[in-house]
């Protein structure tokens, strides 16, 4: 079963992953019309690149954005788990292990401790979205079983992980937990909410161009109204 999942079932969920979300960025891109948005993105392609990369670049920073200090609760729990769910996918020591074994390279890998610790803080920034769901009622009537899914998709895989890591039950089953709950998430990014992974970039970026070129950002600088 380790060498199924490690094997062809990673090839599958890497392919679908990565080419369904290079597809949803090229719908997304094609979607763009500068008659239906009225913004001239091609004649002023240089200043809707700088406007576009420095809102996304904003949005990437804890409390960078006004939005972010007006919701200080949702910017702590986003962030935690959003850090977490980078750098220790990509840079956990196992992961790198298999890696090497089955694609000839690796990445830089964290210390066990900070790792640890992100995993941990992702946990914790899930909790906190999950309970902001529930204590708000503004975000109770929008949350759907839906939501409550792909919580559960992106909390899996830190969990199952996280208890293997710990050695505290049988350590086979949630190793085999944990890699078939990752590549779930992998298989059903780009078909779910979880597209934001590239959408995110898309959508901050189509904003910054708007106001870098239609609302004159261009010539205001870094000056933006957040």
């Amino acid at each position: 079963m380790y060498a199924f999942l490690t094997g062809p079932m990673l090839w599958v969920a890497l392919l679908v992953f990565f080419g369904g979300l290079a597809a949803r960025v090229v719908w997304y891109v094609r979607g763009l019309s500068w008659q239906l948005d009225r913004v001239a993105y091609g004649p002023h392609l240089a200043h809707g690149l700088k406007g576009g990369i420095h809102s996304a670049l904003k949005w990437m920073l804890p409390f960078g954005t006004q939005s972010w200090r007006e919701q200080p609760y949702f910017a702590v729990a986003f962030f935690l788990f959003h850090i977490g769910a980078v750098l220790v996918p990509l840079f956990l020591a196992g992961h790198n292990i298999i890696l090497a074994e089955r694609f000839g390279f690796s990445l830089p890998t964290l210390p066990m401790g900070i790792a640890d610790a992100l995993t941990v803080a992702a946990i914790i920034g899930l909790v906190m979205i999950a309970l902001r769901r529930i204590a708000l009622t503004e975000v109770r009537i929008l949350t759907t079983a839906y939501d409550w899914f792909i919580l559960a998709v992106s909390a899996a895989p830190f969990v199952t992980g996280f208890v293997a890591r710990l050695h505290v039950a049988n350590y086979e089953t949630w190793l085999l937990a944990h890699i078939i709950t990752g590549e779930l998430l992998l298989i059903v990014a780009p078909f779910t909410k979880l597209s934001h992974i590239v959408l995110f970039f898309m959508s901050r970026g189509q904003l910054g161009m708007d106001y870098a070129i239609k609302r004159g950002g261009y010539s205001r600088g870094a000056a933006f109204p957040w």
